[in-house]
């Protein structure tokens, strides 16, 4: 079974990380939701309280897939000034994870360099931080190991382009169907 960790901040967009986190389980991913904080609570971007799976101490990341960020303004800022997270990122590259990131989170990726020499996407205003990248203009971009999304209006697509990534285009289109998109 693959394997995603979706990580949250304080400030995240709930559509960009459920609309993923609701798919994904769907498709059978095996999804960890994970706090970047020192517990679960996580308020998102409108208020919304929710509880994460995990804190980031708790998680074997070596049997992840591919690590997922979700976007929002201030939960973008808080995943970027997450030192052990950007290490993260930096060591899953590396070692070939996948690596998604939608609306304003592509710039943490993009800022650390991973995206060199890959299309990407991303919200509006945040494309200077795309270090290397091709922006295209379209809701969700795959470029080898990478998917990156533009906002909140393309989750569905993003979500779709992960489990693709993962399991395939007949599962995702599987999914697809089952939501009726």
């Amino acid at each position: 079974m693959k394997k995603i960790a979706v990580f949250l901040a304080d400030g995240f967009e709930e559509i960009e990380g459920l609309t993923t986190v609701d798919m994904c389980r769907r498709a059978g991913i095996d999804v960890t939701t994970v706090s970047i904080k020192d517990n679960t609570d996580i308020m998102g971007s409108h208020n919304i309280p929710l509880k994460a799976d995990k804190i980031f101490e708790d998680v074997d990341f070596s049997q992840m897939d591919m690590l997922v960020l979700p976007g929002g303004g201030l939960g973008t800022q808080n995943l970027e000034s997450c030192e052990k997270l950007n290490e993260l990122l930096k060591k899953a590259d590396s070692e070939g994870k996948f690596i998604s990131a939608i609306c304003a989170a592509p710039r943490v990726i993009g800022k650390l360099g991973l995206l060199n020499g890959k299309k990407a996407t991303c919200y509006p205003g945040n494309e200077q931080f795309l270090t290397g990248a091709e922006y295209v203009n379209e809701k969700a971009v795959k470029d080898g190991r990478f998917v990156t999304s533009r906002g909140m209006g393309g989750s569905i697509e993003f979500a779709a382009a992960i489990i693709e990534q993962l399991l395939g285009s007949e599962k995702a289109k599987e999914i697809l169907d089952q939501i009726q998109y």
